[in-house]
């Protein structure tokens, strides 16, 4: 018998959730703890980590896991060397439901980076009102550059002191254009810091900064293992139900 394990916490995973929950596939939803407060599912779920790859691959074993689904975020770099190390010594199938990065078009101002280090070195010395779009947990080295006036938005309200004066958002997505485009220009934005995550949900900045002509510093993806990979929630339920009707 088949039993799947998501690794979730994206819009697209909660869309995956659904889907395999609609077709009566067994399975369960694994949130990695970050969101307080994570969407409800329609499958079992389960909240926090899982010990490192030598945990995953003891959960898998004990929960009679058969196939894991590897649908966090692009930037979530851990759990996904995690996941291929505890499938390839429990012998499980993994694909990664991952969506495509953007690419740059006519109108884009981007600066890529390599990693977070970077980013803050390419800010101007000068004062100026930046928009960290990349998540609380890796805001901490902009405290290095102190004369910005930094935006941030957060899906829950932070739990420790920010380590720099910042005006906050708390708000969760999927945004608008037009939504970001008055955020930016109430605030006066003048540059931008996010990460290269891709899909839909979290466009709407990339169009914003592109219409305002803004300068973007954009994190480039985390280099990962080599692992099955599609984009698409059909391509997984395709993936699955071939493995369910070979009794796999």
């Amino acid at each position: 018998m088949m039993r799947a394990l998501i690794l979730g916490g994206t819009a697209d995973a909660n869309l995956l959730a659904d889907k395999v929950s609609r077709a009566g596939l067994d399975a369960i939803y694994s949130y990695g703890g970050r969101t307080r407060a994570p969407a409800d599912q329609l499958l079992p779920t389960r909240i926090g980590g899982f010990g490192g790859p030598s945990g995953l691959a003891d959960y898998i074993r004990r929960e009679g896991i058969t196939h894991v689904v590897d649908a966090t975020h692009p930037f979530a770099a851990e759990m996904s060397r995690n996941a291929v190390a505890a499938c390839a010594e429990t012998g499980t199938p993994l694909i990664a439901l991952e969506r495509a990065p953007w690419t740059r078009t006519s109108g884009d101002n981007w600066i890529e980076v390599a990693d977070i280090a970077s980013a803050v070195a390419v800010l101007p010395e000068h004062r100026a009102r930046v928009f960290l779009a990349i998540g609380r947990q890796h805001i901490a080295p902009f405290a290095a550059r102190p004369q910005h006036a930094y935006t941030l938005r957060f899906v829950d309200p932070p739990e420790d002191a920010l380590p720099f004066d910042a005006d906050m958002i708390v708000s969760r997505g999927p945004f608008t254009l037009e939504g970001e485009l008055e955020m930016m220009q109430a605030r006066g934005i003048e540059w931008i810091v996010a990460r290269n995550s891709g899909g839909d949900g979290a466009r709407a900045k990339i169009d914003a900064a592109r219409a305002l002509r803004l300068p973007v510093i954009m994190l480039a993806r985390p280099q990962l293992p080599d692992r099955l990979r599609v984009e698409s929630v059909a391509e997984v339920l395709q993936w699955l139900g071939h493995r369910a009707c070979l009794g796999a």
